[in-house]
């Protein structure tokens, strides 16, 4: 595990402004959807264009007084596929002897010509072949404090501004380190030069799903994660107990390396998967069946 840290000023070229602006519901028509073309919108433009400055006057404010604070921690461990295909375990070294943790994946179910059943578990290696699992958690932290301070001085407008912006710095964070983990720390693509524009475009090899978004629906895979990178000590970020991350400017993910490895959703699963899932996991079925609800394609008892 290895802790890391960012100065403001090498993240702000990676910031994608595009969700900052819809943060404050504005969004340019075709032909101009986007930052920086929502500038030239007529109906939104205007506002769109005082709406960036405000943002980069806050942020020179921010680098200036040391306002805000970006740090991570990072692990890639040898990972082989269980040899059922459906999860992920992780080793200490390189001997492979034992796991320390597993990591239970979730496969798609639906019907189709389309379908491919995929899982996150299709991405790792099986037993005999070196391979490798990826995880990163970063967070931004002193947001809180100034956001109450301008929630004091009745400053809605500056508060929600600040707010926005550390989660844009953080995921500008997520964006830099999983380069960093690409290019030198792991090197599967030690070759890559990205320009920042196409790294927001997605245009690199492998991906970087989290536990709670399609690829993996179930938030308490982050409890695993958590485990092996301590993230609470070098990232200064915590779990709830609706396993939601503080800060809430905060950003964690698995890091696959796999040239096919792509995005996709789980959608809904049946029973007998979710049952499979909490043995796997060793959870009671009514408790797992409790967090994986929303993508439950059957009713619980």
């Amino acid at each position: 595990t290895h802790a890391v840290s960012y100065e403001i000023e090498e993240v702000i070229p990676y910031i994608d402004w595009n969700p900052f602006f819809q943060t404050w519901e504005l969004r340019g028509r075709y032909p101009n959807r986007g930052y920086p073309k929502i500038f030239n919108d007529e109906s939104c433009g205007e506002e769109a264009k005082r709406l960036f400055d405000d943002a980069q006057k806050m942020l020179k404010e921010i680098v200036a007084e040391k306002k805000l604070t970006l740090k991570g921690v990072y692990a890639i461990l040898p990972a082989n596929r269980t040899d059922d295909g459906e999860d992920v375990e992780v080793f200490a070294d390189e001997a492979r002897a034992a796991p320390t943790h597993k990591f239970c994946m979730l496969r798609q179910q639906a019907e189709g010509e389309t379908s491919t059943y995929l899982s996150q578990a299709d991405f790792v290696a099986p037993k005999g072949v070196k391979d490798y699992l990826g995880m990163f958690a970063v967070a931004c932290h002193g947001c809180d404090v100034h956001a109450a301070a301008y929630e004091a001085a009745n400053d809605d407008y500056s508060k929600i501004l600040m707010q926005a912006l550390a989660d844009r710095l953080v995921e500008a964070v997520a964006e830099i380190l999983h380069k960093d983990m690409r290019v030198a720390h792991w090197g599967y693509a030690a070759g890559e030069s990205l320009t920042p524009e196409d790294m927001l475009k997605v245009k690199y090899q492998g991906i970087r799903p989290a536990p709670g978004y399609p690829s993996q629906p179930d938030h308490t895979e982050k409890r695993t994660m958590w485990d092996v990178l301590r993230a609470q000590e070098p990232a200064d970020t915590e779990l709830s107990d609706s396993l939601s991350m503080m800060p809430a400017s905060s950003v964690s993910a698995l890091v696959f390396a796999h040239p096919q490895a792509d995005y996709f959703a789980v959608g809904k699963i049946e029973k007998d998967q979710a049952t499979s899932y909490a043995k796997r996991k060793g959870y009671e079925q009514e408790e797992m069946e409790k967090w994986l609800s929303p993508i439950l394609n059957y009713d619980r008892e």
